[in-house]
């Protein structure tokens, strides 16, 4: 009986990766040769050709496709097991790590860690950043969710859950300067000064797409992705601020940020990923299936 060499099978899926010997030989830090030779064994182990040659390139066979799905699922549950048995989630103190997209509002992952930490004494991590970096560290295991204001690629079903949370307004915020612009919304904003998301948010081409169509000339003095400096830099008074209106009501009871007004069909979704695991932390689970974005 041929036995599986898991090594082997490690070199494979590098190369599957990299797309040639050469590459995968700098990255594995192994002569070609070697791994030519062991992908020869692991051929002939499985009893099929892994790789064909098309234009001087390496590409895989229908066999060999077959074999990556597998190897990439055996290398994420070792993964996920290491990650396991670092963080001791089989423990009774359980430990959740939470990425979150650094556009969500604060007061959104505030009543995330509330939910979780309601009647549980445990352990969460809060992990900001970009999506494609959660995304991938959400695949690795490497953390249990993700919060986002977008699902993932359509393409990405097999790898990812996602489950709407809520959809929220967005109001136009600022201080006690602009009360006059109540009067007249929203084309009282025409040249006034905004803080907006950068460019590679979905809100930011949902707000230009409104004032545009509104034939409402705004003035872009900020452009930043973290909503808690846009909130900042907003009561600091240096311009208007659009946010998720559960977010920038916040802090209206203190006086000197007040709301002027909504911007109607602008709104924000937001989102819950997570990925497939075989062993599934009962916190994560417990977040997915009950949590929601209450924003009365």
């Amino acid at each position: 009986m041929n036995y599986l060499n898991y090594q082997h099978l490690y070199y494979f899926r590098t190369v599957a990766r990299e797309g040639s010997i050469s590459r995968a030989s700098k990255k594995l830090n192994l002569g070609q040769p070697a791994i030519s030779i062991q992908l020869k064994q692991l051929e002939v182990a499985l009893g099929w050709e892994l790789f064909e040659r098309k234009n001087r390139r390496l590409v895989l066979t229908e066999a060999g496709e077959a074999a990556l799905k597998y190897a990439d699922q055996i290398f994420q549950l070792g993964d996920e097991l290491k990650e396991v048995l670092k963080d001791q989630t089989f423990t009774r103190r359980l430990h959740l790590q939470l990425g979150v997209l650094d556009s969500i509002p604060k007061k959104l992952i505030q009543r995330a860690v509330e939910f979780v930490r309601e009647g549980d004494d445990c352990l969460v991590s809060v992990l900001e950043g970009g999506g494609n970096f959660l995304f991938d560290e959400l695949l690795s295991h490497r953390i249990d969710l993700v919060i986002s204001n977008y699902p993932p690629a359509i393409g990405d079903k097999t790898q990812f859950y996602s489950r709407l949370l809520g959809s929220s307004a967005i109001s136009v915020f600022g201080t006690e300067k602009y009360r006059h612009l109540r009067k007249g919304f929203p084309a009282s904003l025409k040249d006034q000064p905004f803080i907006l998301p950068t460019l590679h948010s979905r809100l930011r081409h949902d707000l230009e797409h409104f004032f545009r169509v509104k034939g409402i000339p705004i003035r872009l003095v900020v452009e930043t992705q973290d909503t808690a400096v846009q909130k900042t830099l907003g009561v600091a008074g240096e311009g208007l601020v659009p946010l998720p209106a559960f977010a920038g009501q916040e802090g209206l009871s203190r006086g000197g940020w007040i709301e002027l007004g909504k911007l109607k069909g602008v709104k924000e979704d937001f989102w819950l990923v997570s990925s497939p695991r075989q062993i599934e932390n009962p916190l994560a689970g417990r977040l997915m299936e009950s949590f929601q974005l209450i924003t009365q």
